[in-house]
């Protein structure tokens, strides 16, 4: 099951509930499993079920490389704390940031050494190449369906709760890029130099 881009219909519309988890239901989170882990430059975190074409609300989250991945049906944030701010990683969110598209700065700390400050950017599988500065909630909790049916209330902080808020927005037929303007922030476009490192121009909006 191949990841569909930007501007397939699918992308914008609210998913539907999942009325009973089925053998086709596994069978698209097991799809969904092998999308995201499939993809490479860069890799994935965390995947929606509209981003394979199917409209249903399912995500999937895989913060660590080597860690399992989760799985949410029928999610919905019931908590979120209001003070926004963003997060590191080096990998990306569906989800979704890491650090080579971070814009560096020094910086010195009161000993005089020098340290790095980071602006991290925010992709998504579904939008190639595209890059954002989006501010996300800190923690979230969430009641959802794990692939068992049971149902489950977990509290997420720090990156897993900037993918949990990544993918939830897919749910609702919202890309990342929504989220940038909302908050007045940029965009970039990614592209390989003569060494294949990353280059990020802003785009103007």
């Amino acid at each position: 099951m191949k990841i569909v881009f930007a501007p397939n219909e699918v992308l914008s519309a609210p998913a539907k509930p999942v009325e009973k988890i089925n053998s086709q239901v596994l069978k698209t989170i097991e799809q969904m499993k092998i999308a995201l882990n499939s993809a490479k430059d860069p890799e994935g975190v965390g995947l929606a079920a509209p981003q394979i074409g199917v409209p249903l609300q399912i995500f999937i989250a895989k913060p660590n490389p080597a860690g399992k991945i989760m799985t949410f049906i029928n999610p919905k944030i019931v908590e979120i704390e209001g003070l926004l701010q963003s997060f590191t990683r080096k990998r990306k969110v569906g989800a979704d940031e890491r650090s080579e598209g971070a814009r560096l700065r020094a910086k010195r700390d009161k000993g005089g050494r020098k340290k790095k400050e980071v602006q991290k950017l925010e992709g998504c599988l579904s939008l190639k190449d595209i890059w954002g500065t989006v501010l996300r909630s800190p923690q979230v909790k969430v009641s959802f369906l794990d692939e068992k049916g049971q149902q489950q209330t977990k509290v997420f902080k720090d990156f897993l709760a900037t993918i949990v808020q990544h993918e939830y927005d897919h749910l609702q037929g919202i890309l990342f890029p929504k989220r940038v303007l909302e908050q007045k922030g940029k965009l970039y476009k990614s592209s390989k130099d003569e060494k294949g490192e990353d280059l990020f121009e802003e785009i103007e909006l």
